[in-house]
């Protein structure tokens, strides 16, 4: 088995195109039906304000499929210790026999959730784009401008979160690193006003973003919505949305933003929800005019876990990286 450490996976691993392709790819094999892939199993650690999932996906043909466990500690800040960590197993689909282990600590979570806000946006968003709205400065409110500024040329950010601080050092770092002008703004109402693409990027349990603040041609990619108690957009959002994508529908429809809106009657089952692998199947078309309004919903699949997964441990190995631990079976004598 070989063992690979976040410090090896930070330095090997980067968010670029060839990740995001990967990831793309994954999302049209789950279209094609070449993916098996079971429901989450979810931990609640309410009193901790905590939670940890266990997702995965096996992608027909592949020699290995990841099985990744990830948690979400919400409280950490209070540590000086990140919200999101985990781990990532690949298993050979041949014997069944565990042949990697990924201490990443979430850093390819991170990875493979940007690169999906990145893929939405790139068949959802305008073309021609000039101010993203973030709301959120956690460690995605980062990735996900990071990943989405693969696809799109802006010049400006306007960021919101609850906490003026963490947002005023999230505008210092994310001017530094992508040389444009981010600001900090005071409201999640002035975003949506004034963004032509706004991410969402929170574990909100209200929502934040209401329906009357949509203007034409706005996209929305919301990533923070992974569990029936979360929801940051408005049901009413969905509605007026005209593409509604899900990174899968029975998934959405149980945890994300989706199952507010069927809870609420303002969506029903029947109604028009595209899924993102549609998209990257080119089974359907995207953004068709500069008016549209767009609406993406993630709640982070098993498919994405194992093409990450895979991208990353073929990267380490033709660098002859890692700790290779040997397998020995003893047997037992009387």
């Amino acid at each position: 088995m070989l063992i690979f450490t976040e410090q090896e996976l930070k330095q090997y691993v980067k968010l670029n195109l060839e990740a995001i392709s990967t990831v793309e790819d994954g999302f049209t094999k789950l279209a094609n039906n070449e993916v098996e892939m079971p429901p989450i199993m979810r931990v609640d650690i309410h009193d901790q304000n905590g939670e940890v999932d266990v997702k995965t996906a096996y992608v027909k043909r592949k020699d290995m499929f990841a099985i990744k466990v990830s948690s979400g500690f919400f409280n950490n800040y209070k540590l000086g210790l990140p919200s999101g960590n985990g781990l990532m197993m690949l298993i050979s689909t041949q014997t069944g026999i565990p042949q990697a282990l990924l201490l990443d600590n979430g850093y390819l979570t991170e990875i493979r959730t940007a690169a999906a806000g990145a893929i939405a946006a790139n068949y959802l968003a305008r073309k021609k784009i000039e101010t993203v709205g973030v709301i959120g400065a956690g460690s995605q409110a980062r990735f996900q401008v990071k990943a989405l500024k693969l696809v799109r040329d802006f010049t400006k950010i306007i960021v919101y979160a609850r906490s003026t601080d963490k947002a005023k050092k999230y505008a210092e770092e994310m001017t530094s690193e992508l040389g444009i002008d981010v600001q900090v703004v005071d409201s999640a109402e002035q975003v949506v006003r004034n963004s032509d693409l706004v991410i969402t990027t929170t574990p909100a349990k209200e929502p934040i973003i209401k329906a009357e603040w949509l203007h034409p041609g706005l996209h929305i990619t919301a990533m923070g919505s992974d569990a029936e108690h979360k929801q940051e957009l408005e049901a009413e959002v969905l509605a007026r949305a005209d593409k509604l994508v899900c990174d899968t529908k029975a998934q959405c429809a149980r945890l994300g933003e989706l199952h507010h809106a069927l809870d609420s009657g303002v969506l029903t089952l029947d109604s028009s929800i595209i899924e993102l692998g549609q998209l990257t199947a080119k089974k359907v078309i995207g953004r068709e005019n500069e008016e549209q309004i767009t609406v993406c919903d993630l709640t982070g699949t098993g498919v994405q876990d194992t093409a990450i997964a895979l991208f990353a441990y073929n990267e380490m190995v033709k660098r002859n990286m890692g700790l290779n631990v040997e397998n020995k079976t003893f047997e037992l004598k009387n």
